[in-house]
């Protein structure tokens, strides 16, 4: 993980799931005052003990949980998830989540504010390499949320810095689908291998945070991704070789439960993190799956 000198004193985080927990633990550690807000009530309890100031409990989408936040903050992250129920779930977490905490920061002193979107927004289907100024105008519905609750951010004009930060498919400790399919004995995998995967580990994912956190860099939309997008086949039959299991094979004809409830399709298309690396004075730990996944076993 690096380590920034310029961390704001106190950081708001709305959504302590994968990343946001992560993320506590970290700004924490390097001595940021952290508050959070949940809308799960297992995890309350565990996020107190990390020493946060205050810990919430609440429905994002509501305002209801604007007073109950007694101190003040310098900055805000959000990384929430969807609420589940489909795409009144992505509008009730993403859009009406947004809303919300824009509203309860005009109350603020915000200097930063950051929100963990997706790379899941470019529909582009033909390998190419995609960066920042892709057309998303074909995202699918779920996308077309997303690039809502974009927007409602970036028309928030009492902000001085925001960053939306397009995270590619997040894997590390405690997740690591691929990883998993070989060790349940999986030798034909769900999907052409062909197919392009863009990837980033967890721990870079908080860093990009934090980096984003400190910076001075124009207010922008940036993508989060290591350097070396593969297809599925090169990332498979990497971890089955160094697993010492059989090379795995593909078929098109399946499509996965996790891929269906992402509505059946992944496009096909790389993404660069150019415009991150050179802005937000970022570059990932784990520059390509190799080491990552490495970091894992």
């Amino acid at each position: 993980m690096i380590h920034l000198q310029n961390l704001p004193e106190s950081v708001f985080i709305f959504g302590c799931g994968y990343v946001g927990t992560a993320l506590t633990r970290y700004l924490i550690d390097q001595g940021v005052r952290v508050g959070a807000l949940t809308r799960n009530p297992d995890k309350v309890a565990g996020l107190r003990t990390l020493g946060l100031a205050e810990v919430i409990e609440a429905e994002l989408d509501s305002n209801n949980w604007h007073s109950q936040i007694e101190g003040r903050y310098a900055a805000v992250v959000n990384c929430v998830s969807s609420a589940g129920g489909g795409l009144e779930g992505y509008r009730k977490s993403y859009v009406d989540g947004q809303r919300s905490i824009l509203e309860w920061a005009k109350t603020q002193a915000i200097g930063t504010y950051v929100y963990t979107s997706s790379t899941s927004v470019y529909p582009q289907d033909g390998g190419e390499t995609v960066d920042e100024t892709a057309d998303t105008s074909a995202a699918p519905p779920t996308g077309q949320v997303i690039l809502e609750s974009e927007a409602i951010l970036e028309s928030a004009a009492f902000l001085k810095r925001w960053y939306v930060l397009r995270l590619a498919g997040i894997y590390g400790p405690g997740r690591h689908y691929l990883l998993d399919q070989l060790l349940a004995g999986a030798c034909e995998i769900p999907g052409a291998g062909d197919h392009a995967l863009n990837m980033i580990h967890l721990d870079d994912s908080v860093s990009a945070i934090c980096a984003a956190l400190s910076s001075r860099a124009a207010s922008g939309i940036y993508n989060i991704a290591d350097d070396g997008p593969a297809t599925k086949a090169e990332v498979l039959t990497h971890l089955a070789e160094s697993l010492g299991l059989p090379e795995p094979t593909f078929n098109p004809e399946i499509v996965s439960e996790r891929l269906k409830r992402r509505g059946g399709h992944m496009p096909n298309r790389f993404v660069s993190n150019a415009k991150a690396k050179a802005a937000l004075a970022w570059a990932p730990k784990y520059s390509s799956y190799r080491e990552g996944y490495a970091a894992l076993a």
